[in-house]
């Protein structure tokens, strides 16, 4: 019988040679992010429904397809849309394309998602670069790994890499976006936060929440795949805006700030050093 990650490393080693590139740099697109796949210039592409042990994602805004080609020149695979573990998936599942990624060749990953602002001047269409965060999913996605001989003793001090951080950084100025730096706090949805909650989470350090990202990055670096992640703030979290908090909302936020998005995003990928 096959192990997981020796079906995994098949995955990543036949797309890599269907590709037609062999990329050392991948992107995750979250919500606000999408428009970002229309830049690219396509080698192959493949839905996730294809893809042995991915799961389709069922929120509106996340596509679900393997995009590959290049993006300023630069050779590159976007995973278009992610399941998350809120719809039902394991940790297993919602980070498997990480795995495959990193089968698959890729060195450098960029992570992007949309989430609620905590800290004071977070307004909708602001991006933030996540420097830390706080996992309070209630699980971890190395619980009972069975993928070795990757050791799940990970360590997350600098989970995220400062060398791209300093490239985001660059290509914020160049792109002129809002930008910030702050903390990510993952929650596991999917109904939205409290008042009570997010006043909680300011306390602990948090500048922003949201459903995602944690879980990846931190396979990612235990695969020694370096990380750099992106928010854009799609929303005021519960009880610092004047409405309900919808994902209709994050939605249209997203829509907005696409146009920002895909031009911060293309000036990284022109800056970052390739591992």
């Amino acid at each position: 019988m096959n192990r997981p990650d020796t079906l995994i490393g098949q995955l990543g080693r036949r797309l890599a040679r269907r590709a037609g590139v062999a990329p050392k740099i991948a992107i995750v697109l979250g919500s606000g992010f999408k428009s970002l796949g229309e830049s690219v210039a396509k080698t192959f592409s493949v839905t996730y429904s294809r893809l042995p042990g991915f799961a389709k994602p069922s929120v509106p805004g996340h596509e679900g397809t393997l995009i590959c080609g290049h993006l300023a020149g630069v050779p590159i695979w976007v995973l278009s849309g992610r399941a998350h573990f809120y719809e039902g998936h394991s940790m297993d599942t919602i980070t498997r394309p990480i795995r495959v990624l990193a089968a698959a060749g890729v060195t450098t990953l960029l992570l992007t998602n949309a989430a609620g602002g905590i800290r004071k001047g977070f307004s909708p269409g602001h991006f933030m670069r996540i420097t830390d965060h706080i996992n309070l999913m209630g699980t971890h996605p190395l619980r009972g790994s069975q993928h070795q001989p990757a050791p799940p003793f990970v360590d997350l001090t600098q989970a995220y890499d400062s060398a791209l951080g300093d490239a985001l950084d660059q290509a914020a100025r160049t792109a002129r976006v809002h930008w910030h730096q702050g903390v990510y706090l993952a929650v596991s949805g999917p109904s939205y936060e409290t008042p009570a909650e997010i006043q909680a989470f300011k306390r602990l350090g948090a500048d922003a929440v949201g459903m995602s990202t944690v879980p990846e990055v931190i396979v990612a670096r235990q695969l020694r795949v370096r990380v750099a992640a992106v928010s854009c703030i799609s929303n005021a979290a519960a009880g610092l805006g004047k409405g309900q908090v919808s994902h209709q909302e994050v939605l249209e936020t997203g829509r907005r700030a696409g146009a920002e998005a895909t031009r911060l995003i293309t000036e990284f990928v022109r800056r970052v050093r390739l591992g």
